[in-house]
């Protein structure tokens, strides 16, 4: 894979760690093995305005590419990414979060419809939030991002689209 992107990863967690942050630790992990590079990475409580915060900054930086996050996209009462985040949207990337669900049915059935992964864009930075678990970041990389994130991939990408976006 040629011309990585500058990926930031968000783990949003009451409880994680940089120790025991395996969903976070996967995404760097599988962005790097692909030939990206981690920009930013950060753990988070799940508070809606300290979450803003944060991916805002990240998408005011023209080194960022790409933000990842994984967690609070659940109904828990503490779970706030979609409301925190889909505000800062400028479009929003509506087949991502169907075919994450679509691909999740495939290992936990009906349980997806638990799920409210989603996506946007917002100034050229092209933001993925998956649920928390190890697993749901492995299904959306596998399935979804390593190709779309891959300026090879046809017949369309999403690294294609930010580097034509970019100034």
């Amino acid at each position: 894979m040629t011309n990585g992107l500058q990926v930031a990863v968000l783990t949003v967690s009451d409880t994680r760690t940089l120790e025991n942050d395996t969903s976070g630790q996967f995404l760097c992990d599988a962005l790097t093995a692909d030939g990206h590079s981690v920009a930013a990475r950060h753990i988070e409580i799940d508070d809606m305005y300290k979450l803003r915060a944060i991916v805002s900054s990240w998408i005011a930086d023209e080194a960022i590419e790409v933000i990842l996050t994984t967690g609070g996209t659940g109904f828990t009462t503490r779970d706030s990414t979609p409301e925190a985040l889909s505000v800062l949207f400028d479009v929003d990337i509506t087949g991502f979060g169907e075919l994450f669900r679509q691909l999740s049915f495939e290992d936990i059935g009906t349980s997806t419809v638990q799920s409210r992964a989603f996506a946007g864009i917002a100034n050229n930075t092209v933001i993925f939030c998956m649920p928390g678990s190890t697993g749901a970041c492995r299904t959306a990389w596998e399935g979804i991002l390593k190709t779309q994130l891959d300026i090879e991939h046809r017949p369309c990408n999403f690294a294609e689209l930010i580097r034509k976006g970019s100034h």
